[in-house]
C-alpha cells in the first residue's frame, strides 16, 4: 500500500498564528528553511518527518491533530452541496474541492453557509402558503442544523466538559446517581419520581425534578445528571456556548440541551476509564453497557467520542436512522462522511436491523474511495412505558476502518482478506460514482448518461464511465 503524504498547511498555519510566530521564528524553531515552511502552509509540499518531530517536541503539539478529518468532511458536505440540480454546468474536479477545503476551509464553509441559505430559501417558496404566515422568515440556518455541524466540526468531542465530567465521576465513585442526588438536594432541589411528567421534569419556582419511573434505570439516570448539568455546571456549558458564537437564542439553547447530554453521557462513561475499559473489552458494547449502566445506544455514541488530544480511542462512526431511513444522529471520526440531508445509503445494513430486533447484524463494507469497514448496527426501538404509550423505533450503526479489526471483538470470524467479503455502499446517490448499484435513485453528479429508448436494464439509463 502507498504511502499517503501528509498535506496540512491550514493546521500549520493555525498553529502558528496561536503561537503568535512570524513564519521565520517557527521556521527556526522547527528546523526548516523560512521557503520550505511557506511551500507546507500553502500544501505545495506535504508536512516532513523533520517537522512532525519538531511539532511534538517543541511545542508538545498532538500531531494526531495534523490529520484530522475537517478536510475530508467539507470535501463530503461541497460534493453533497453541488449536488444539488441548481449547480447545472460540471461540477469542480475533486481535486479542486479538495485544495479548496486543505487550502481555504474559511472559504469552503463560507460556500456551505450560502448553500444552506438558498436550500431553505427554496424549501420555504415551495410551501409559500405557511411561508406567508410565518413572522420573521429569513436565509439563516435552521438553529437545529447550526448545532448539529458544531458538534460536526468539533469532531463530537468538548474538551472542557468532558473533563469536567470526569472529575465529577471520580468524585461520585461507585454511588454515582446518590451522589448526584446529594448534590442537588444541598441546592434546595426535591427529587421526585413520579409518572405522568415525560422522563424529566423540572420546576424552577418550586425547585422540583421529577423522574419518570416507568423509564429504564439508565435513562432516570441520564436524566437525572443531564438536569444536574444544566443546574451545577451552567458556568462552564455557557463559557462553551459563548465560544460558539451561535447565531440564535434558539440554537444556543438546542446546543445547550446537547451539551447537558454530553456532560450526562460523559459522566456515566468517564474518558480514561471507559476508554480501557472498551479496549480491554475489545468493543463489546453489551459488556460495556452493563459495566457502565447505559443503554447500548448511549455507548455506542460515546465511542465515537473518544477523540482527546493524546489519548483518542478507535476512531468510529456513528449514526441513528429512523424506520424512513432519514438519519437523526450523525457523527464520524473517519473519512467516512454522511450525507448532511435525506437518508443513508439503502445497502448499508443498519436498515436490516429493525427486522432483527435485539440482536447484532455485522458487515463489510468498502466504499467508492476504497476505504473498507468493519460496521455493526442494531435496532433500539424504546417503549414508553405503557400499554397505550408510543414505541420509538430506531436503529445505530457504529463502524471503523478495517485496519482496526483487531480492536473489535465484532471483527471476529469474518474473511478480512477476500475483496468478495466487502459488499459496496456509497454515501449520497448524487456523489456516488458507482455505475451499477442497483439501489440508485438518482443519477451521479459528475457522470453523463447515455439513455436508450429500446432498452432497459436495472436503471432506465445507462452512466458513462
Amino acid at each position: 500500500m502507498a504511502v499517503r503524504k501528509l498535506y496540512a498547511g491550514a493546521k500549520l498555519r493555525e498553529l502558528r498564528t496561536r503561537l503568535g510566530l512570524t513564519q521565520k521564528d517557527f521556521a527556526a524553531k522547527l528546523g526548516v528553511s523560512l521557503p520550505y515552511l511557506n511551500q507546507m502552509e500553502n500544501n505545495n509540499r506535504p508536512v516532513s518527518t523533520t517537522v512532525v518531530l519538531g511539532l511534538a517536541q517543541e511545542f508538545g503539539f498532538d500531531v494526531t491533530e495534523l490529520s484530522t478529518g475537517d478536510a475530508e468532511r467539507l470535501v463530503s458536505d461541497m460534493r453533497e452541496a453541488l449536488a444539488d440540480p441548481v449547480f447545472t454546468d460540471t461540477a469542480p474536479p475533486l481535486a479542486d474541492l479538495r485544495l479548496a477545503a486543505s487550502n481555504a476551509p474559511a472559504l469552503a464553509r463560507a460556500f456551505l453557509d450560502l448553500h444552506r441559505s438558498y436550500r431553505q430559501t427554496h424549501e420555504r417558496l415551495a410551501s409559500l402558503d405557511e411561508a406567508l404566515g410565518r413572522d420573521g422568515a429569513d436565509t439563516a440556518p435552521s438553529p437545529w442544523e447550526e448545532v448539529r455541524d458544531f458538534f460536526h466540526y468539533c469532531d463530537n468531542y468538548i474538551d472542557a466538559v468532558d473533563r469536567a465530567a470526569e472529575r465529577f465521576a471520580a468524585q461520585a465513585r461507585a454511588d454515582l446517581a446518590h451522589h448526584t442526588e446529594d448534590r442537588l438536594r444541598a441546592r434546595g432541589i426535591t427529587i421526585r419520581h413520579e409518572a405522568g411528567t415525560g422522563l424529566r421534569h423540572y420546576d424552577p419556582g418550586s425547585r422540583t425534578l421529577t423522574l419518570s419511573p416507568r423509564a429504564a434505570p439508565e435513562t432516570q439516570r441520564f436524566q437525572l445528571l443531564h438536569q444536574f448539568a444544566l443546574l451545577d455546571q451552567a458556568q462552564l456549558l455557557g463559557a462553551t456556548l459563548d465560544l460558539a458564537r451561535f447565531q440564535s437564542d434558539t440554537a444556543r439553547s438546542i446546543a445547550q440541551i446537547g451539551m447537558a447530554n454530553y456532560f450526562a453521557g460523559a459522566v456515566l462513561m468517564p474518558y480514561t476509564r471507559f476508554a480501557e475499559a472498551a479496549a480491554e473489552t475489545r468493543h463489546d458494547l453489551e459488556r460495556l453497557s452493563i459495566q457502565f449502566g447505559a443503554s447500548i445506544e448511549q455507548v455506542a455514541h460515546r465511542l465515537s467520542t473518544l477523540q482527546r488530544p493524546g489519548a483518542k480511542g478507535v476512531p468510529f462512526f456513528f449514526t441513528r436512522v429512523d424506520q424512513a431511513g432519514t438519519i437523526t444522529k450523525r457523527h464520524s471520526a473517519t473519512r467516512l462522511q454522511f450525507a448532511r440531508f435525506g437518508g443513508a445509503c439503502p445497502l448499508w445494513n443498519v436498515h436490516r436491523a429493525f427486522e432483527t430486533p435485539g440482536q447484532f447484524l455485522r458487515q463489510l463494507a468498502e466504499t467508492p474511495d476504497g476505504a473498507r469497514y468493519v460496521i455493526l448496527a442494531r435496532d433500539v426501538s424504546k417503549s414508553g412505558g405503557g400499554w397505550n404509550a408510543p414505541m420509538r423505533r430506531y436503529a445505530i450503526s457504529l463502524g471503523c476502518e478495517v485496519k482496526h479489526a483487531g480492536a473489535l471483538v465484532y471483527a471476529d470470524g469474518l474473511d478480512l482478506e477476500s475483496a468478495e467479503s466487502f459488499q459496496p455502499i456509497g454515501i449520497s446517490c448524487r456523489i456516488c460514482e458507482r455505475t451499477g448499484c442497483h439501489q440508485r435513485s438518482v443519477p451521479p453528479l459528475e457522470r453523463k448518461l447515455r439513455i436508450d429508448p429500446n432498452h432497459r436494464d436495472i436503471l432506465p439509463y445507462e452512466i458513462e464511465r
